[in-house]
């Protein structure tokens, strides 16, 4: 009896390491499959055009925060793009200036220069993105950008800033620069996760949990019929004219997705689990089960990355009145 104890404890040792054995191939085999697929993101998203100038990026952070830049003085770009709620709104769609209703919910602005900006890919780049919302009815209510050019000129903290970020400029203060100004902190806004680690090499950053979902995550209707989606906006064909693209909406960014609720260019579903199951259903026409659902969902979590602290602290503003005083 006890040979026979001692026989069966050796199988079993040998086939506990033969399963650990195979679960570590597999590990390696998911970790490569992983890296073919997806890169970790960069330090920065500059560009030789769009460079990362430390004074830009400090004068283009006082101007997300600043509200001065509306036409109410009341609303700034990090009113729709907030810290606390991971560069979005947690609101269905956005309200702008004067309770004006924002047609599609707010996407994150972190990461966002990686991504074609915005739901109909209408904007050519994040600094293409804020010289259109300075004038938008909705976003600024300024009548043209030389308003706005006039208004930050008018507040004598930002002459200095202007200055200092565009040095060869002869008159510093103009849209464009605005524009670069608050692009360049748009490019430094970068959230690496626990998912970049994994990608590096560092095969434990995710667990096994968020591991399987990795393995699980991979149309056959359009979304908004299981979203129960009521006003169905028709998406870039407002913008093209080209009727291939009647409900084509650019894909929003994964990272962070755990933390930007509600989810779909409408702002249709308000939990990310659900946003999973219907995403299952119309990508790939199965009805995912409770535990499949929520494998996903571990590794789309390991997806949320820190705030960057210049995102997740407010600046001091440039002194100034709230409402600055007309010439």
């Amino acid at each position: 009896m006890a040979n026979l104890c001692v026989i069966g404890a050796g199988i079993a040792a040998v086939l506990a390491i033969s399963l650990a054995t195979a679960a570590e191939e597999d590990d390696v085999t998911l970790l490569k499959r992983a890296q073919e697929l997806f890169q970790p993101l960069p330090k920065d998203m500059a560009t030789p055009e769009s460079p990362i100038i430390k004074e830009r990026v400090d004068l283009g952070q006082q101007l997300f925060f600043d509200p001065r830049l509306t036409v109410d003085s009341n609303m700034s770009c990090a009113s729709c793009h907030q810290p606390a709620l991971y560069g979005t709104d947690a609101l269905p769609t956005s309200i702008g200036v004067r309770q004006r209703l924002h047609p599609r919910n707010a996407p994150t602005n972190l990461n966002s220069a990686l991504n074609i900006v915005h739901w109909r890919g209408d904007r050519e780049s994040v600094e293409d993105q804020v010289i259109k919302a300075l004038i938008s009815p909705i976003t600024s209510g300024q009548p043209d950008l030389k308003a706005v050019e006039d208004r930050l000129g008018r507040i004598p903290g930002y002459a200095s800033a202007f200055k200092a970020a565009f040095a060869d400029a002869a008159n510093p203060i103009t849209a464009q620069n605005i524009a670069k100004a608050i692009g360049a902190y748009e490019r430094s806004l970068v959230t690496p996760s626990a998912f970049d680690a994994y990608l590096n090499g560092k095969s434990d950053a995710l667990s096994s949990t968020a591991r399987t979902g990795l393995q699980k995550f991979g149309v056959v209707e359009d979304y908004w019929l299981a979203t129960g989606s009521t006003n169905i906006d028709k998406g870039r064909i407002d913008v093209t004219k080209d009727p291939a693209d009647l409900y084509v909406f650019r894909v929003p960014s994964l990272r962070n997705v755990a933390m930007t609720a509600p989810y779909f260019h409408d702002g249709s579903v308000s939990t990310l689990p659900e946003a999973v199951r219907v995403m299952a259903r119309v990508q790939l026409g199965i009805t995912l089960s409770d535990a499949d659902t929520s494998d996903i969902v571990a590794f789309l979590e390991s997806l949320t990355g820190d705030l960057p602290a210049n995102f997740a602290t407010v600046p001091t503003l440039p002194p100034g009145s709230l409402v600055p005083k007309e010439k």
